[in-house]
């Protein structure tokens, strides 16, 4: 099992071998401002155009904007994952595509076959991109993209399709003033007693995760954190329901507290972290899956860990718990002496 090593959290020269990845994090609330800002334009022309019979959405972030939208857009939505366009997509329905200045050939002609049904599109990417030169029509809206951050992308399409009344309200500058909050509190500089982040790359040192979020934002959330802390450690780390987890926790071996942990290393590095993205819903059921878990987790002696952000809209809630994960794998990487790419 990798050593790892908690002085690096607060050595300022091990700490400089991950600056751009802590740099590029805590710019984020500044990605949403410039994305906002350079789309001002084409959003407020969106006033006036009638509302259409559905919404098809692709690319990236279209299940965090299909997450956003079910419980509220007043037509049909669908989060299309395939290559093209359901058949019945017609010159009434509204495509939303988000993406990057290198998109996939599926995406590009799922806009190709948009603009050749007259369908009304909705596109946040980079003006010199392919997916731009393809979308260009009468019915085409550019929402133009220059930081390649999905999440900014994404946060100015809920508010064009807010504008099109077809959305909740977000205002991406209430998300960004979250977003650099959680810079603060996670910031390099802060020390390990006072920073969440660094406080929970010290208790997956020699953990694999299994976390947990209950609403469809905070679950969502689970996902991207997972994927970022496997790639952070190398071991294994599972987002589920809370009836998927607790199996696992259930088989867990309690501890004996006469073992030696450095003697018996191959099992400390098995033994599950339960991980708690408490986004401040409180949904009976939510509540009820929370506390099934602490149980299970503590009768089982797993170690349980929670992020927490309980302030705001439900994008500033998602935006915080999702940054606050991302500063814990880049720490977590760091203390295992493991490099993450930039």
């Amino acid at each position: 099992m990798p050593h790892f090593d908690d002085s690096a959290l607060e050595n300022p020269q091990t700490l400089a071998t991950v600056d751009p990845i802590l740099r590029r994090l805590a710019e984020a609330g500044a990605r949403v401002r410039r994305e906002t800002a350079d789309s001002a334009a084409p959003i407020r022309a969106l006033a006036d155009l009638p509302r259409p019979r559905a919404v098809i959405a692709a690319g990236t972030e279209a299940r965090f904007i299909r997450a956003m939208l079910e419980p509220v857009c007043p037509v049909p939505f669908v989060a299309w994952p395939a290559h093209g366009l359901p058949g019945w997509v017609g010159a009434l329905d509204l495509v939303v595509v988000m993406a990057s200045e290198a998109a996939p050939a599926g995406l590009v002609a799922t806009v190709h076959e948009a603009v050749r049904r007259g369908a009304q599109l909705l596109i946040a990417c980079p003006e010199s991109s392919i997916i731009a030169e393809h979308a260009g029509s009468r019915s085409t809206t550019l929402l133009p993209t220059a930081t390649a951050d999905p999440l900014a992308a994404a946060i100015v399409t809920l508010t064009a399709l807010n504008v099109l009344q077809l959305g909740p309200e977000v205002l991406p500058e209430a998300v960004a003033d979250a977003m650099d909050r959680v810079a603060e509190d996670c910031s390099p500089y802060a020390d390990v007693s006072v920073n969440p982040a660094k406080d929970l790359a010290l208790a997956l040192a020699d953990a694999q995760p299994l976390v947990w979020g209950g609403s469809v934002l905070a679950a969502r959330a689970s996902r991207r954190v997972a994927e970022a802390l496997r790639a952070a450690s190398g071991r294994a780390a599972l987002a589920a329901e809370a009836d998927e987890l607790l199996p696992i926790i259930e088989s867990t071996t309690v501890r004996d507290p006469f073992e030696d942990p450095f003697e018996d290393t191959a099992s400390a590095d098995r033994r599950p972290t339960l991980l708690l993205l408490d986004d401040g819903n409180r949904e009976d059921l939510l509540r009820a899956d929370q506390s099934r878990l602490r149980a299970a987790a503590d009768r089982n002696d797993v170690r349980t860990c929670v992020l927490s952000h309980s302030r705001g809209s439900d994008v500033e809630r998602y935006a915080a718990l999702l940054q606050s994960g991302m500063f814990a794998s880049v720490y977590l990487s760091l203390g295992l002496g493991r490099s993450l790419p930039g």
